[in-house]
């Protein structure tokens, strides 16, 4: 009895992709912390490239200086106004958070008038309910400030990284393609579903929210709210959040305008955020974002809830790309394993289902 032995290539083949998936399991484990930095060089590396290209092939500029210069603009542009966004807010919250007496009088006028509203009234609004939430908060404001450090640190690693993809890009680009086993066809289309999602998120997301943010300040300054900018900037943040969106802030400030008795403030301003607020959401989405990239709704919503959960911030790029990439991969499997099966099929119209059924 013959004993069929397998190849030695295949197992040297089988043994060489163990040994890679462990090294890169291993480097992943331990350098998780810069993650966010690595993501984010990515994310402006996809974002300059054509720019990036052009000044350095088309018109001959200096390939270190060009990338020191982008690195300049992303400090200006991005870095420092999120840096005066969070130094303005993180002492305002600490500022509302420290004032209880404040907090608990209208928490107080808000139980009063929940307690007769259909509903409102089934709300858990006890004072150990809002002493709980006090609690997660005050206890989320210093993660953030003790996570400056790391979030300079990934500035610092995401600067450092672009520096080197976009001076060595033409190698590094090319030593990727070679490596994607895969067909021209299915490289091409998974480097614009890449291309797709990050620039759709990376500039549609803060696009939205800074708008959304904008046009909510006016209305919270219109209808007489307290603290207009700091209401305004978290509703612009709030955009992020999946399905409920900025109506997590807005709702609970024209409930609590209701609740100390401007009625016609409250109706006013529910108006204001429903139509416009919530109505330049569908607006960019069918103008400016759909001319960035037009992402179905699901993979946005459900590909920031993965996201987030797995990379914190930078999940809202990178998020739906993981989610968008189940169909890219599906695509690319019909691009190498199908033909095969599709040709034989035309060649062989009797092999197709229903083809050659008998008519009812």
């Amino acid at each position: 009895m013959k004993y069929r032995q397998i190849n030695n290539n295949s197992i040297n083949q089988v043994m060489l992709i163990v040994i890679i998936i462990l090294i890169c399991f291993l480097v992943f484990k331990n350098l998780f912390y810069y993650l966010p930095g690595f993501l984010g060089a990515v994310t402006l590396y996809i974002l300059f490239r054509k720019s990036y290209y052009t000044l350095t092939v088309k018109k001959g500029w200096r390939k270190t200086l060009t990338s020191l210069l982008f690195i300049l603009l992303s400090i200006i542009f991005i870095v420092l106004p999120l840096w005066a966004l969070i130094d303005y807010m993180v002492p305002q919250i600490n500022e509302f958070l420290g004032n209880r007496d404040e907090i608990m009088d209208k928490f107080n006028t808000l139980k009063v008038y929940m307690s007769d509203k259909p509903f409102l009234k089934d709300i858990d609004m006890s004072d150990a309910a809002l002493f709980s939430f006090l609690q997660n908060l005050t206890k989320y404001v210093p993660n953030i400030l003790n996570s400056v450090m790391e979030v300079v640190v990934n500035i610092i690693v995401t600067f450092f990284v672009l520096f080197f993809m976009q001076v060595h890009s033409r190698r590094m680009e090319a030593t990727l393609y070679r490596a994607i086993p895969f067909s021209r066809t299915s490289k091409r289309e998974i480097w614009d579903e890449v291309n797709l999602m990050v620039r759709s998120n990376a500039i549609g997301i803060p696009i939205l929210g800074f708008i959304q943010g904008v046009v909510a300040m006016v209305g919270y300054w219109i209808f007489g709210i307290d603290n207009y900018v700091l209401l305004g900037l978290l509703t612009g943040i709030s955009s992020i959040v999946p399905i409920l969106g900025t109506m997590t802030i807005y709702i609970p400030v024209c409930i609590m305008t209701l609740a100390t008795g401007n009625t016609y403030n409250a109706i006013g301003l529910t108006l204001y955020c429903f139509f416009l607020v919530g109505g330049v959401d569908n607006v960019l989405r069918f103008t400016i974002l759909k001319t960035i990239g037009n992402v179905p709704p699901m993979i946005t919503v459900f590909g920031v809830l993965l996201g987030l959960n797995m990379f914190g911030m930078l999940g809202l790029i990178f998020g739906p790309l993981i989610l968008s990439s189940i169909g890219v991969l599906i695509k690319v499997y019909s691009n190498e394993y199908g033909k095969g099966i599709v040709r034989n099929a035309l060649e062989n119209p009797k092999d197709i289902p229903g083809e050659n059924d008998p008519e009812e």
